[in-house]
Formats: structure tokens, sequence, C-alpha cells
């Protein structure tokens, strides 16, 4: 054990901890001599790694501090592709081989189920993508007070690091974006300052299909786009019809909450309409601003078919399709069975799953606006008992009362999609005590360079 009193300490990187930074622990002596353990966050390290780094206020027991240098570099450390990753917070493992990023989230899964008492070995490798840049088809930048766009900086939502690029949105979508950096500049328009609530421009919002090539622009603002506005605003759409012609949604949207969200309390539509086409496993969807899509379209296509596999749903049976947002499970598996109700608490998401399965001409869905656990017992109560259920939450996972449910519920089959193994992993052990057993678990990485991973995984039902 080596005890100093130095603020810099050589170190060695034990693990990596949930938002994927180097975890260390050094000694050091307190004010009567005697030692005392400092635990370290060192971003932009790898397990194993053997640093430099120098630490203020020391005497603390837990400090945050950047590498001043990588004496013994792990043999998977690349140079960053990207010449902003050493500021911006968009990414945080550019520095590591994307094979040793896969097996990071595989073993990830692997240490949620085992942590709840399920054998690791269903656990199978990640899903990785053949090439992990411009996987994006949404990207939501921010204006700084002097204007200029970005993302946040690495664990400070305060500052705005300036982009010239971003590696992993579509390539169409950042020349759009730094479209509309040079606009801004050009007439000196002021970014959102969030500490004294004032300032114009708010957030970019950039989603584009890849698969219709449609793109939607949505500028977020504390005004109207008139009076004193509407020389900019009309150079905007010039500037955007002559440069884009695959933007088919140039969006004006007033933003005067203190809340630093990307919401609406009027819609301007400056251009073309107020949504977007976009496709999925055959199916096509509208997006709105506000529309909750899979971020990753590549992988999320082999999320559904995976489910598909996993399910094996048939044109005998009645399937649940809970949190079920726009329908982007519930049109692909409605093709393959009797009936499907979908479940979601955003009414707007509702309405576009309505909307979206008419527009297939899918007429076998039923679909509720309603809190999982209440709506389970209203469709159960007219819909019956389904033999397969399938349920893709938010990160904070189902909880315990909405697995309950499902259990009394008693599908044959249950396919889960999940976007926080630990979670998952939590809520899939509430079924144990109703006879379900977990069969395979399937991570897929939609977000490469991040700590993020999505699994799909079936649960059956035993013969009673």
């Amino acid at each position: 054990m080596t005890v100093t009193n130095e603020k810099t300490f050589v170190t060695e990187i034990n693990h990596l901890d949930e938002k994927g930074s180097g975890q260390a622990v050094v000694w050091r002596e307190n004010e009567l001599g005697n030692p005392k353990k400092l635990k370290l966050t060192i971003p932009q390290t790898l397990p194993g790694e053997k640093v430099r780094v120098t630490v203020d206020q020391p005497e603390r027991r837990r400090r945050k501090a950047m590498p001043d240098e990588i004496l013994e570099a792990h043999p998977e450390r690349l140079q960053p592709a990207c010449p902003h990753f050493d500021l911006c917070g968009g990414c945080v493992w550019q520095h590591w081989q994307y094979s040793g990023q896969l097996q990071q989230k595989t073993n990830h899964v692997k240490h949620a189920v085992e942590a709840q008492g399920f054998d690791p070995k269903l656990v199978r490798e990640t899903i990785g993508m053949d090439d992990p840049w411009r996987y994006r088809n949404k990207m939501e930048f921010t204006f700084a007070p002097d204007g200029s766009l970005g993302l946040h900086e690495q664990g400070n939502f305060r500052k705005i690091i300036s982009l010239e690029t971003c590696l992993i949105a579509g390539k169409e979508m950042v020349e759009a974006a730094m479209e509309i950096a040079n606009w801004v500049k050009a007439y000196q328009l002021k970014g959102y300052d969030k500490d004294a609530h004032e300032g114009l421009l708010r957030h970019l919002m950039v989603r584009q299909s890849f698969a219709t090539g449609e793109m939607m622009l949505a500028l977020f603002a504390t005004e109207a786009p008139d009076g004193d506005l509407e020389e900019a605003v009309q150079d905007l759409k010039d500037r955007i019809e002559r440069k884009f012609s695959q933007v088919k949604s140039l969006l004006w949207l007033e933003n005067t909450d203190w809340a630093d969200r990307t919401q609406s309390e009027k819609s301007h539509v400056l251009a073309g309409r107020d949504f977007i086409y976009d496709e999925m496993a055959g199916y096509r969807y509208r997006l709105w601003f506000d529309t909750f899509f899979q971020t990753n379209p590549t992988q999320a296509q082999k999320l559904v078919e995976i489910a598909l596999e996993m399910g094996q749903p048939k044109k005998t049976e009645k399937m649940i399709d809970l949190f079920c947002g726009v329908g982007t499970f519930s049109l692909p598996f409605a093709s393959r069975v009797a009936e499907l109700a979908g479940i979601e608490i955003v009414e707007t998401s509702i309405e576009s799953a309505k909307r979206n399965a008419q527009d297939n001409e899918i007429t076998n869905t039923y679909f509720l606006a309603k809190d999982a656990r209440m709506g389970i017992d209203q469709v159960l109560e007219s819909f019956g008992h389904p033999e397969l259920l399938m349920l893709d939450p938010p990160r904070s996972g189902a909880g315990g009362k909405v697995m309950r449910k499902i259990g009394r519920s008693k599908p044959e089959r249950i396919v889960y999609v999940s976007c926080n193994p630990d979670t998952f992993a939590t809520d899939i052990k509430e079924l144990e005590p109703f006879g379900y057993t977990l069969k395979a678990v399937q991570p897929v990485d939609l977000f490469p360079h991040t700590v993020h991973v999505e699994c799909v995984a079936l649960l059956v039902r035993n013969e009673d």
C-alpha cells in the first residue's frame, strides 16, 4: 500500500463505472499521518491502464479528474476519430476498439442477470454494427448564450461545446445543423441563457429517415418567428429550400418554460408539413418532433427481427404490447397474430400508433392510452388473456407492480425489450413466482461509443 500526501498519483484503473469512466483507488496520508482511501473517477481510461492523475482537494473521499498521462495503455486503446471527443459529452468510448466496447456491454448484461440469480450463460454475445459511425437518425443540439451551436460538455450541462462535426449523426443532418449555425451567426441571434432565463434560441432538433431520406429541422425558441425576426426567418427558409431539398418539415417551436427540455407551447410550420415519413421492417411511420422512435434504425430493425424470432407469434393468438409507443413493434407483430392490444401512457403516441396502423392497412389492433398497470386490467377485461405479451419500458423499467400484473395475466410467452440491463434483471425476477423461466437474452448495440446497450429476452411460462 502506497501512502502519499501529494496531489499527483500514479494508479491503475480497476473497472469502469455505469457512465463508462475508469475507477481507481489511491491511499494518502490524512492530517494525522494515517492512511486514508481516495476513490477516483478518471474518464477516458480503460480497465488495467496505469495512469498519472492530478487531483484537486485530495483530502476528500471521492474525486474526479482527467488523466495527465497514460503510462501503460490498454492494448485496445485507439486515437479518437472525433476532434471534439475530449470535451463533448456525446460519446465516452471513442478511444476503445469497437470489439472491446461490445465485450464490455455483454459483460454488463451478464453481471446484471447473474446479480438476480439467473444463469449468465443465457446471455448471448452483443450484436454490434458493421460500421459503428453515423448511426443516429435524430440529434438534439443546444445553443450557447452567444448563439453557437453544439452539445453539452461531459458532466457539465451549463457549458456547450461548439461543434464543427459529429461522427455519430447522419452526414446530411450535420450539414443542415451547421447551415443553421451559420445562419444564427449571420444575424447575430442570441442563444438562451439558462441562468438569466433570457435569449432567443434554445435547441435544434434534427431527425432524418434513413429509409425515405426525409428530414425534419425543428428550432426551439422563446419568441414567435415574426416581427423583428421576419427577415431572418425568411432567409432561413430560403437557405434550407435552396440547399436541402430533403427537408420536408421546417418547424419553429415556441418554448418559454424554464425546464431545459425540447417541448413546445406553440408550433409554427415554416415549410413543408409538421411530420416526416419513416420506414422500419417494411412498415411506414409518421414522425412528429415529439415522437419517440428508435434512434438507430439499422439496429432497431434487428431488435424487431429478434423479438419476432423469440416471440414466435401465431395467427391464432392474442397479444398485448405494453409501452407500445407509436407501434414500432406493434405493427410487425399485429401482422402475425389474430389480435393485438397496445398500451401506452402518452396520448399523442397512441394517436400516432392508431394512424400508423391505418396507414399500413392493419385492422386487428386496439390501442389504449393508459398507465401500464391500469391499462393491463382494462385490456384483460375486454380482450381476454393473451398468449403472447411484449413490453418495451423506459430506462426505469416496468416496476414490480406492473411485472406482477403481467405474471397474473398468464401469457405463455413474454418478450422483454430493454434499454437498461439492471432494471430488466430486477423486473424479470418478479416473474419467477408466477412460473416463468428465462430462456435467452440477446444484447444489441444501438449506441456505439456509449455505455448503453439494449437487449431482447424471452421468458416462457412453465406447465401448470
